[in-house]
């Protein structure tokens, strides 16, 4: 099992959303970390055939996905950032409409419909009309229908965006079990999202993919220290226009700071242990998910 992209690029009218990408991926969750506008939706369309590279090749068990063509997409799970559906259609019409499409045969789609529905927790609710659905119920739905041909390769993009914490975290769990025996890749500006789960963490940034690890190794591979101190208020801008502050907290006794630097940023700042969000400050220079929710 082995998805490799080889020097893949792709180019929108002179403009390079994606330059020059190299990865093998196989079975396990794979997070692809960026901040919005990095080229991560325009990789994962290319991933999903949706789009030609401009240069380089992507295979599938060392076979090219474009000439694979339908043999490549029986193995290929997709939930796109914004997925459409008929609003009038009730959830286990909607689920049998998608199996048509991916060619599965009534029999086996309103047996594989009722195991899934029942995985994502929305069996009940098989009878409700999409456009009833909350965000994050319809988002369980578009797990639902990536999974109706039991794919190997299941990729999701911005999988939670609009979700609410709970939400999140019964997502986070899904993806989790859905990992035992395929490749997942979760393309996300939010780090929590792949925090606990993704045995591979990769980091992109204008369009290159400029590291790939765990999420240990990624935090081991920072310079900087992280520094809890607390100043005055009247303080606290100055600070922060001098150093990558991650948090800042509004206390008794001043502002409390979370600091990315080489130093002590002053005298009795105490020394915290890094985490995955502090290397997304370090490495992209603002926190995980302030940005818009714009993509190329």
């Amino acid at each position: 099992m082995e998805l490799e992209l080889k020097n893949v690029s792709k180019e929108f009218k002179g403009v390079h959303a994606v330059s020059d990408v190299s990865v093998s991926m196989r079975k396990g969750v794979y997070g692809l970390l960026g901040v919005n506008g990095a080229g991560k939706t325009t990789l994962m369309r290319m991933l999903c055939t949706l789009i030609r590279p401009t240069s380089g090749e992507i295979t599938w068990e060392g076979k090219n996905i474009l000439e694979m063509g339908a043999a490549y997409r029986d193995v290929l799970g997709y939930l796109p950032q914004d997925f459409g559906y008929y609003p009038d259609l009730s959830i286990s019409d909607y689920m049998m409409y998608i199996a048509s499409i991916k060619g599965i045969r009534p029999m086996a789609a309103r047996k594989r419909t009722k195991q899934l529905l029942g995985q994502v927790g929305m069996a009940k609710y098989e009878k409700r009309k999409m456009k009833t659905l909350s965000g994050g119920m319809a988002r369980r739905i578009g797990i639902a229908q990536a999974m109706l041909n039991n794919p190997k390769i299941l990729v999701l993009d911005e999988p939670t965006a609009g979700l609410d914490p709970n939400e999140r975290i019964r997502f986070r769990n899904l993806i989790s079990e859905l990992s035992d025996d395929r490749l997942v890749l979760l393309s996300t500006h939010i780090v929590s999202d792949v925090e606990f789960i993704a045995n591979q963490i990769m980091l992109m940034k204008n369009g290159e993919l400029f590291y790939e690890g765990t999420t240990e190794e990624l935090i081991s591979s920072m310079d900087e220290s992280v520094w809890h101190c607390t100043v005055p208020k009247n303080k606290a801008n100055d600070f922060m226009a001098r150093y990558l502050v991650g948090n800042v907290k509004t206390a008794p006794k001043g502002a409390e700071l979370r600091i990315l630097s080489k130093e002590p940023p002053m005298e009795g700042a105490v020394r915290e242990e890094a985490t995955l969000e502090d290397a997304f400050l370090l490495y992209f220079g603002e926190k995980a998910g302030d940005i818009d929710d714009t993509e190329i």
